[in-house]
């Protein structure tokens, strides 16, 4: 049934009340339900019903963003954290909440002390969230509770006090930048699409998130999809626009479960639709379901694919604005983008401009992975340094290993070696070490890894994930991957390296579209900053990180072998001789395949490459 203004602040009113009580929050986002939090949810359901536990309930919420910690169960309002949690741990959850107390062994632990809220964890410390306020608080399924926490109380306020210009105002005057790729001012492109005159025209939300690592817009959706819903509203408003699309890749099945849930509670509650609000303004959207090509992340790619086409991109301009969807003037943004919309309006222009730096405003969201402590989603303000992201966010590197570098960007970024690991992390200062952000996967990686390895991993993603439209993709990407293997094979040869860069020179200026101007992106900052690795590789036929197979030699060191006999029984085939106690065992090479199977087994570190 459609509300009015008045039954949505009832509505507020009344949630906020009920959301007072005692929460069993249980993460349902895509990596905790991996390890079964929805069974949680059930027993904890179950046993709150059969003790009749009044005034305490179980909701299930999106990300809170600590991955590496998962399963995740927060007890609301007195925000304690338990981490690990099974399915077997519910009874005594439900005990300890209903007498007051805590299960200690559930509880984070920092310094040998626990830690029972949630923000109090370093992890969140440093972070300040924005885009994900909503996620881990509040149930994705229950609009409820979306309007509890001011839900939907931009879209009336835009509709009731502003007019399109106050709103391109307050977006342009913000300094809210694209945050998928380029960064491109959002209150700039929400003005091109407003003054391009038409009777007819779209709202896209860019929901196909492809970089190797990267969830950030997912878990958004999972987590707070309505808050994309009133953002493309808004901007609906805003450029005179009466439907939207969602472009979501079908990889996706809990955000798209979740999407279509939110839009038919928005469409019930009349806050899509006909006459929303009874302020006469209507606007509808739909989900359109990628089938997860990489060159659909780009605009006019992902417009055709909605079309019906073949996800291509066409040459620009023009440009959507002017010639989009449907050959009609059409706005996009991506998830993150839209999702820092209702809170802008909401606190106006100065708040969300006073954080960051002075070109780089507002926060990021970044998917941290890699070799990492805690792997998770954060979001940072913008100017944060790489360090602290590592080392206070991401608690450092495991195994007592070093930071080598970080993949910032995802196939279309580059790398940050050690030595700038203080760089800043906004658009300017990365633009200026020959990087970018990107849409927001960041990859850490530590010593033990191979950057020639790691760029022929980039490129071939990007080589598989061409459209072949143009021969400078098509072509050039894969003549840059054959001369990568060939390097990281023993093959390589004096020139190799300039050949690349002049490649990519050529790649970068010729391509299309993003996807061949980026790709070869890692290859050039490997080689600016790890050059010296390119040449062990092509003149001693040596990984210095030891993690090409081809170039790895693994021996056994009869000093050390306690023949134990491990490492023969460990080997897949066979190619490791002796008997145990009668000798040190060996490797033969021509039956190695360098699995390094041997080596991780070892409990005497004998066996080497």
């Amino acid at each position: 049934m459609k509300k009015t203004v008045q039954d949505i602040e009832n509505i507020r009113t009344q949630t906020k009340l009920s959301m007072k009580n005692i929460r069993i929050m249980v993460c349902a986002g895509t990596g905790c339900t991996s390890s079964k939090s929805q069974k949680i949810i059930n027993n904890i359901s179950k046993i709150l019903k059969e003790k009749n536990a009044e005034g305490i309930s179980v909701e299930k919420t999106g990300c809170f963003g600590f991955c590496a910690k998962g399963p995740i169960v927060v007890i609301d309002p007195m925000e304690i954290f338990y981490e690990q949690v099974k399915p077997e741990d519910a009874n005594e959850i439900v005990e300890a909440t209903l007498n007051n107390k805590v299960v200690e062994r559930l509880m984070a632990k920092e310094n040998d002390k626990f830690v029972e809220r949630w923000h109090e964890l370093n992890f969140y410390n440093k972070q300040k969230r924005i885009a994900l306020k909503n996620c881990g608080y509040i149930n994705p399924e229950n609009i409820d509770e979306y309007i509890a926490v001011d839900g939907y109380k931009a879209l009336e306020k835009v509709l009731l006090e502003y007019s399109q210009d106050d709103v391109v105002k307050i977006i342009s005057d913000s300094g809210l930048r694209g945050r998928g790729g380029a960064g491109f001012p959002t209150g700039k492109k929400w003005l091109f699409a407003k003054q391009v005159e038409g009777n007819i025209k779209y709202v896209c939300c860019n929901a196909d998130e492809g970089d190797p690592g990267a969830f950030m817009d997912r878990s958004i959706l999972e987590g707070d999809p309505h808050s994309v819903l009133e953002a493309m509203a808004i901007a609906g408003y805003t450029i005179g626009a009466k439907q939207g699309y969602i472009y979501i890749r079908a990889e996706y099945p809990i955000a798209v479960h979740r999407l279509k849930i939110a839009i038919k509670q928005a469409k019930d509650y009349g806050l899509l639709g006909k006459n929303i609000l009874g302020t006469g303004f209507d606007f509808d959207i739909e989900l359109r379901l990628g089938a997860g090509a990489f060159v659909c992340g780009e605009e006019t790619a992902l417009m055709n694919s909605i079309e019906g086409k073949r996800g291509e991109p066409n040459p620009r301009p023009p440009y959507p604005a002017v010639k989009g969807l449907f050959a009609k003037p059409t706005l996009l943004n991506n998830v993150e983008t839209y999702a820092n919309v209702p809170k802008i309006i909401l606190n106006g222009s100065k708040w969300y401009s006073s954080i960051g730096t002075e070109t780089s405003k507002g926060t990021k969201v970044f998917a941290l992975g890699g070799n990492i402590n805690n792997v998770g989603l954060v979001e940072v303000p913008m100017g944060v340094t790489l360090r602290e992201i590592v080392e206070d966010i991401g608690g450092g590197i495991p195994g007592g290993r070093k930071f080598k570098a970080a993949q910032i960007g995802g196939p279309s970024g580059g790398c940050i070696p050690d030595s700038l690991i203080d760089t800043k992390i906004d658009y300017e200062s990365l633009a200026s070490i020959n990087s970018m952000m990107g849409s927001g996967g960041l990859i850490v990686m530590d010593d033990s890894k191979c950057m020639v390895n790691l760029a022929k991993f980039f490129l071939e993603f990007t080589v598989d994930e061409s459209c072949g439209k143009c021969p400078p993709c098509r072509i050039g990407t894969k003549r840059m991957l054959e001369i990568l293997t060939r390097i990281t094979e023993g093959n390589g040869k004096e020139g190799d390296v300039e050949l690349l860069e002049e490649l990519a020179s050529s790649i970068k200026k010729a391509s299309l579209c993003g996807l061949g101007q980026t790709a070869p992106n890692p290859i050039l900052s490997t080689i600016r900053y790890f050059r010296d690795e390119y040449e062990a590789h092509i003149k001693y036929k040596k990984c210095p990180a030891g993690e090409c197979k081809k170039l790895m030699n693994v021996h056994i060191d009869p000093e050390k072998c306690k023949q134990c006999g491990i490492c023969k029984k460990t080997c897949p085939v066979n190619a490791i001789s002796g008997e145990v106690r009668q000798g040190p065992f060996k490797i033969n090479p021509e039956i190695c395949i360098k699995c390094g199977a041997c080596i991780e087994k070892c409990p005497f570190k004998a066996i080497s490459k």
